[in-house]
């Protein structure tokens, strides 16, 4: 097979030998991988992945044609069309994935958009229904709505019947992201008039998350798992007894086959009939051949997208 390889913080096209599926694993002939905030954190060396992942070829979401299976998979024949978030190695032309963390790709879903779909779509169902438990009516604020899992957000929650207040720094893109169903789209400044909040999917981080926490309902859940603007906040204490708030905090990356089955299996059941139904999309900025993956990169790094960036093989 072919991977794009981290080496010295560059990114190289080179050859490996083929992954080899375990007992339970899938071996994935890989059409499209999306790329994600984690990727360009790991290729500077801030994010390794978990151990049992290949360290230097990224990707932790793809989408491909089942090509090999080991002995005790039962769920998925060889040619099934497949899409799994995974620790590592999706930047490559095939991976192994556990069977329990496998979806199955609707026939109508094209290559770039299944390859986009996991990562953002099951962070976001995780925090957001999982940790969160949002419920129908109940409003909800995610911060920094135009990125990945902000637009996957957004449309879960709409889908829901929440009340969706989405912030969105860049004027330009409000409009698309109110097209995914956010009920209303406001500049990051503006979150004290739309409150209180029973729900915040908080994606940016110390910028945002100060202003956000003094507008919550009692009772209110904020759920943490974004710090691009930073990781670290002043917390008024007596504020959040005051509301009853509670704050969580989460990835998806490092945890166990079990908890990530777990999620996959959420995913399958609550998001995947939206998504064969069209009334949840995967909006798509730019795709670019996987041997090329240091100008998606590039793409990607430089902001004002709304939609994922795909590699393509």
């Amino acid at each position: 097979m072919h991977a794009v390889v981290i080496r010295d913080k560059q990114l190289h096209w080179e050859e490996r030998d083929d992954p080899v599926p375990g007992d339970t694993e899938l071996l994935v002939a890989i059409h499209a991988a999306g790329l994600n905030g984690a990727d360009m954190l790991q290729r500077v060396g801030l994010y390794p992945p978990p151990p049992g992942w290949p360290a230097d070829i990224p990707g932790m979401e793809l989408a491909g044609e089942v090509v090999g299976r080991g002995p005790r998979v039962t769920r998925f024949s060889l040619g099934d069309r497949v899409m799994a978030l995974v620790g590592g190695g999706a930047q490559a032309t095939m991976a192994v994935v556990d069977e329990s963390h496998a979806l199955a790709v609707p026939d109508s879903l094209p290559w770039p958009e299944a390859g986009g779909f996991p990562e953002v779509f099951s962070t976001a169902f995780d925090a957001l229904f999982s940790q969160a438990g949002l419920c129908m009516g109940e409003r909800v604020l995610i911060s920094g709505a135009a990125g990945g899992v902000g637009t996957a957000g957004v449309q879960l929650a709409a889908a829901t019947g929440a009340v969706v207040v989405a912030t969105v720094r860049d004027a330009a893109r409000r409009d698309a992201v109110a097209a995914l169903g956010a009920t209303v789209v406001i500049d990051p400044a503006d979150v004290a008039a739309h409150g209180p909040y029973d729900v915040v999917l908080e994606l940016v981080g110390a910028a945002s998350l100060p202003g956000v926490l003094p507008h919550v309902a009692t009772g209110a859940r904020v759920a943490v798992i974004g710090v691009g603007s930073g990781a670290n906040i002043e917390l008024n204490l007596l504020q959040l007894m005051s509301t009853r708030a509670r704050i969580s905090g989460a990835t998806l990356r490092g945890r166990s086959l079990r908890e990530k089955a777990n999620v996959a299996a959420g995913v399958a059941t609550h998001v995947l009939p939206l998504l064969s139904s069209g009334r949840v999309t995967v909006p798509v900025c730019a795709t670019f051949p996987m041997a090329e993956a240091g100008a998606a990169y590039e793409r990607f790094t430089a902001g004002g997208k709304l939609g994922k960036i795909i590699l393509v093989s």
